[in-house]
């Protein structure tokens, strides 16, 4: 039922009801003229470009097919979205009658379901719209804030056709932004299946245009067979008109429906006003078409409708050989290159393992520690939590959680250690789009990006220059010879392989990086880590392995309880050497804490029901009277009583010393938390003593960096994710050191195991050798179009050969950088497989 009444004379409210109740109450101010101007004399509908037949109706000097295509504009025009139009005309969507289709997701149980992220203050949702199909898709979904109170956020994912959406759950939900959606001729597809093999129905249309091109392509040629001997013969000259009229038959659909990609493109950019690629491509295709149908119809001749359908069959072709790499190189980033990640299991017996994030299953029992980040979403089964969703939300307010509720993957445990049963298994895909979220990743951009971006702007202007003008110049020379030189100009040049190099060189190295303990957050971390000239690195946990620790403890006795209580106070902590400590104590019976405070360079501090517990620096745990300690130590306070401390003797990682003699020629620094007890040892391994930085706080360590780069150092920064996330975040490429767990920050670029640490500057050699890839492939895509332009000027190029050449220029560009980056991959496999290297 829809209501709908608007006052000629004074301003009113416009309101809408759908299904008898309100989907939204959509206010504006509305100034209606009281002399009306003639509509405009169209048959379309201004909406959706449908016919409006004889039941047409006019509003505001605009006709429309429908009810529902007319309640949309008056939607946009109250909301002042009327860009909308300005886009591309007719850019809607019949809005379908869904009736009572959705009614299901006004159950909260069921709602959850679809829900990435639910909280008291926030729900994320992701949905997948077929109907996703131009820049007025993106513009008018990207604002949905616009036409639905309560949404907060829209970001559309235009190659995935599906849009995240984040809204206020106490103002609106799911149901009514399914309703809106559907009612503005975006409805969603959605499924409960928990099958996660189950996609969403897949766009084919480009394999039907490739087929029904083909298809005419075929037999155009068959037709024109005679032609091409131009001999004169009885029944050939008599059947010759036929002949031609059935290949402008089969030329139609090829125009009117395998072509429309490129004409629709074109059309488009012309109206936003730029120039994109597809528009000499459009021109060439729409002379041809013109000039054979004259042809055919005058009886000059038979025209190119050969030369035509074999162009946009090759056309097509190579699109769907490039689209099946992108689909390819997609689904290795998203689902098979994991990230080097594990979370902590308890298995039925209690005991704690190591599990990577890929392998945990539904019903797994997971421990999250102070400061970790949930891989997965769970229910809590023990302990208190208090969850930071700003990586998914954008909200620092830590949401208090008990046993029993739910949390969502992205939050950050900010309290004592939880045990929670995982309700989900891992969605690679969903960890990318976190990592990769706009918050955490550079504004600035990189070389190559300035130039595709000057390419792209300058190349469709310099060709159609060059086509008119070689057109003009045949058309005194030759006039018959003119057409071909035009069209062929316009086909053979192909930015496509100058855009191109890029993005497949980076993305197969982003792969191979990620098969060899390298995970990186984009391709664009690649181009930095190349130019990287200076490497900090921290010490506990990066040069040094806590993991092959030597223990001693110095100080009063510790009793079974006591050793329960530091058990139970580091299963919380984060801090290697607190997780080493943790390791290295006996089992104990599991206790969960009160309180919880881990102090970034200082220690922890634990409370329980009747106990206290103080773990870190001497100063922290009111050690007085300790000599000067000739190691790594940890003090131990017990309810507020010094006990001694823990002395580790941790020895640097193999390899170590090689990696830093073959890094010489850069500058290399050690910020560290510690004291200098180790500045000889380190100096013996190759560190500079001026590069030597101790006792840094996690702010000098940001301040040290930021220092550097104000002296034009590109800094790389490896460290842990947790002591050291200012410090990765400012770096120009800032790793994360995985050592069986690690803890995920989205501030960082890249994630390495730490045993491809001593491969580093292998990582940044192959980066290098990416770069020169790129840049091979850029000189060669230049060549190609100077060389192809020249015969094309010069009339040795027919436009048939031309659209053959096209696209086997992108693709032997997606070959050769494929191929290259293979061979990189090789060696760096090697590396991997070889024994490490001694210290």
């Amino acid at each position: 039922m829809l209501l709908d009444f608007v006052n000629k004379s004074r301003k009113t409210k416009l309101i809408i009801v759908i299904e008898s109740k309100s989907l939204a109450v959509f206010l504006c101010d509305m100034q209606k003229s009281a002399s009306k101007k003639a509509p405009t004399k169209t048959n379309t509908c201004f909406h959706c470009a449908d016919p409006c037949g004889d039941q047409k109706i006019n509003y505001d000097n605009k006709y429309f097919c429908c009810q529902g295509c007319k309640t949309v504009y008056q939607l946009f025009v109250q909301n002042e979205m009327e860009t909308f139009y300005e886009l591309q005309s007719n850019p809607g969507h019949t809005p379908k009658e869904v009736g009572g289709k959705y009614d299901y997701l006004r159950t909260e149980s069921i709602a959850q379901k679809l829900l990435s992220f639910s909280s008291d203050t926030h729900a994320i949702v992701s949905l997948y719209i077929p109907a996703i199909h131009c820049s007025s898709c993106i513009w008018l979904l990207e604002n949905l804030s616009k036409l639905q109170k309560g949404v907060l956020q829209s970001e559309v994912n235009f190659p995935k056709k599906t849009v995240q959406i984040q809204y206020y759950p106490k103002e609106t939900n799911l149901y009514e932004l399914v309703m809106l959606l559907s009612h503005i001729g975006y409805e969603p597809y959605i499924s409960l299946d928990k099958d996660p093999q189950k996609k969403p129905p897949k766009d084919r249309s480009l394999i039907y245009k490739l087929g029904l091109a083909g298809f005419a392509f075929g037999n155009i040629m068959f037709l024109s067979f005679p032609e091409y001997f131009e001999t004169s013969e009885f029944w050939l000259d008599q059947y010759k008109g036929l002949f031609r009229g059935l290949t402008l038959l089969f030329s139609l659909p090829v125009v009117g429906y395998a072509a429309t990609d490129y004409l629709k493109s074109a059309y488009k950019g012309l109206r936003a006003k730029h120039l994109n690629i597809d528009l000499p491509i459009s021109l060439g295709i729409i002379a041809l078409f013109t000039r054979s149908v004259t042809d055919i119809l005058m009886g000059w001749g038979p025209g190119f409708l050969d030369s035509l359908s074999g162009l946009i069959f090759f056309l097509l072709l190579g699109k769907f050989f490039q689209q099946k790499t992108y689909q390819h190189l997609s689904f290795e980033r998203d689902y098979t290159a994991y990230f080097p990640m594990a979370a902590t299991q308890i298995d039925s017996n209690g005991k704690e393992q190591h599990k990577p994030i890929h392998q945990i299953e539904e019903g797994d029992t997971l421990l999250i520690r102070h400061q970790e980040v949930i891989p997965v979403d769970g229910v809590v089964s023990q302990g208190h939590a208090a969850i930071d969703y700003s990586y998914v939300s954008g909200e620092s307010t830590p949401y208090s959680k008990e046993v029993g509720d739910a949390v969502f993957a992205g939050g950050k445990q900010m309290a004592a250690a939880i045990e929670i049963t995982a309700t989900k298994t891992v969605s690679q895909s969903y960890l990318t789009q976190l990592w990769s979220h706009a918050a955490f990743s550079g504004k600035d951009k990189l070389p190559f990006q300035h130039f595709t971006d000057r390419i792209s702007k300058r190349f469709t202007i310099a060709i159609l220059s060059i086509a008119v003008a070689a057109g003009m110049v045949w058309l005194f020379l030759e006039p018959a010879q003119s057409l071909h030189v035009f069209t062929a100009v316009l086909i053979v040049a192909c930015p496509c392989a100058l855009a191109l190099a890029a993005p497949f060189t980076l993305g197969n190295m982003l792969r191979i990086y990620g098969r060899q303990g390298l995970y990186l957050k984009d391709i664009h971390v690649i181009e930095k880590i190349a130019g990287i000239n200076s490497f900090v690195f921290d010490k506990t946990g990066t040069l040094s392995s806590t993991q092959k620790s030597h223990i001693e403890y110095h100080g009063a006795p510790l009793h079974g309880r006591e050793l329960a209580l530091l058990k139970n106070s580091f299963r919380n902590a984060n801090h290697p050497l607190s997780r080493t400590l943790y390791d290295y104590l006996p089992e104990a019976a599991i206790q969960l804490p009160i309180e919880f405070h881990e102090i970034l360079a200082q220690g922890i501090e634990c409370h329980f029901a009747q106990h206290s517990v103080k773990a870190g620096a001497a100063s922290f745990t009111g050690a007085t009277g300790v000599r000067l300690k000739t190691a790594t130590r940890v003090h131990i306070a017990i309810n507020n009583k010094y006990k001694g401390f823990y002395e580790f003797k941790t020895p640097y990682r193999v390899g170590i010393r090689s990696l830093i003699s073959r890094l010489k020629n850069k500058q290399i620094y050690v910020f560290s938390g510690d004291q200098d007890t180790e500045k000889q040892a380190l100096i013996a391994m190759g560190f500079q003593a001026d590069h030597l930085f101790f006792n840094q706080k996690p702010e000098d360590k940001l301040r040290q960096i930021e220092h550097l780069q104000n002296k034009a150092r590109r800094v790389m920064m490896v460290g842990d994710g947790l002591n050291d996330a200012g410090a990765l975040a400012k770096s120009d490429v800032g790793l994360a050191l995985s050592e069986d767990i690690a803890v995920f920050t989205p501030a960082c670029d890249g994630i390495l195991e730490a045993g491809q640490l001593l491969h580093l500057d292998q990582f940044q050699a192959s980066a290098q050798r990416a770069m020169k890839i790129i840049q091979y492939s850029l000189i060669g895509s230049l060549c190609y179009n100077l060389i192809g332009i020249g015969f094309a000027v010069s009339g040795h190029l027919e436009p048939v050969v031309a659209a053959i050449l096209m696209p086997l220029s992108a693709i032997s560009i997606v070959g050769y950088t494929t191929l290259a980056t293979h061979r990189i991959g090789k060696k760096l496999q090697a590396l991997k497989s070889q024994s490490p290297l001694q210290n």
